[in-house]
């Protein structure tokens, strides 16, 4: 008995030894939770290099985790739990997460890659002095349009879309806040809105824009485009860059009576553990170079002002994606609207597409 109790103690003493020499691996392996940054952003919407040329200089592992609408990534970030280190939600979002205290204030000091970003971006109403938020990407809602069976000059203006021409020709984006936008434009009216009149009538605006519809999607857009199934579409201007380098008919309108110029922004939620980390990769992000690298792989307009010179001449002088200021004046910005209101738009819009079936 007294044997068998010996080698039992020898099992247990070699087992610790072998988990001390375990522990250790894993540590110099990078298992250590304080060499990880956690992202969760948009799929796709990173070059994947950058990723792994940030954990080359740094030693840092990053998780990278997607949500695919601000709503799923809120309810996440409310329900705790999380550890994300940096989330992108866009413009109106990160208004609601201001005043639901859901993000952490910036530390300026440790951002000295904030002096790339251009004036025009910064100190905007859904984040006045960028207290919490750092510009990632922006764009503007339009029109694409195949030049096989369009000409630019009947697509340059929103009014235009219903024109019986069109019949049966015209994908739309599904999207409440942005149908109901073009609608409102469309009435001389502000895409924020919380007249409930004004909602009604650019509800039956758009109803009278349902036989004009073809279909009311969201990523099979850029199928039907691509493959010339469809003349026109509503669609985001990253959206259309994608489309425009898979088939050289298509173009990008943005209305100059006015559209939706959205932001998608970095912020840091209260929940994070990598705060450090966190500051670094912004940074990182923040380097003209790597912003005109993400900007090209991307296909939506930075809004890195250095990094301009190292993008494509004949991307950074598109004036349909990097539009001149007097196109910009004319564009709107979304603003965190009440519930009440939000339902209003959504239930509105859920009606154009039964009364279009």
């Amino acid at each position: 008995m007294k044997k068998l109790m010996i080698i039992l103690a020898g099992i247990l003493a070699l087992c610790l030894v072998l988990f001390g020499i375990n522990y250790e691996i894993n540590l110099k392996s990078g298992s250590d939770t304080k060499k990880t940054l956690t992202i969760y952003n948009w799929g796709d919407y990173i070059d994947p290099s950058l990723i792994t040329k940030f954990e080359h200089e740094t030693g840092y592992h990053v998780d990278y985790e997607t949500f695919d609408s601000n709503e799923a990534m809120l309810t996440k970030i409310k329900q705790g739990g999380t550890s994300y280190d940096l989330t992108v939600p866009s413009d109106y979002t990160v208004q609601r997460m201001r005043r639901q205290h859901l993000v952490d204030k910036l530390d300026k000091s440790k951002l000295p890659g904030l002096r790339n970003i251009d004036s025009r971006f910064m100190n905007l109403t859904f984040d006045p002095h960028n207290d919490y938020s750092v510009p990632y990407f922006w764009g503007t809602l339009g029109i694409v349009y195949n030049d096989k069976f369009v000409k630019r000059s009947q697509v340059e203006h929103w009014k235009q879309l219903w024109n019986p021409q069109f019949k049966n020709d015209i994908m739309l984006t599904d999207s409440a806040r942005d149908m109901m936008a073009v609608a409102l434009i469309t009435l001389g009216y502000s895409v924020n809105s919380t007249n409930y009149h004004h909602l009604q009538q650019a509800s039956q605006k758009l109803d009278q824009l349902a036989p004009n519809t073809k279909a009311v999607v969201a990523d099979e857009i850029k199928m039907y485009m691509e493959q010339n199934e469809a003349p026109i579409a509503v669609t985001y201007s990253g959206e259309a860059a994608e489309m425009m380098s898979q088939n050289s008919h298509l173009h990008y309108v943005v209305p100059s009576e006015g559209s939706n110029m959205w932001f998608d922004n970095w912020v840091i939620p209260k929940t994070a553990k990598h705060k450090k980390a966190a500051y670094m990769f912004l940074n990182f992000m923040l380097e003209p170079k790597n912003a005109a690298q993400n900007a090209e792989y991307i296909g939506y307009s930075t809004p890195n002002k250095a990094a301009m010179k190292y993008l494509p001449s004949n991307v950074r002088n598109d004036k349909e994606f990097y539009p001149d200021n007097s196109t910009v004046a004319h564009l709107q910005v979304y603003r965190d609207l009440p519930l009440k209101v939000i339902g209003h738009y959504n239930d509105l819009f859920l009606e154009f597409k039964m009364f279009k079936k």
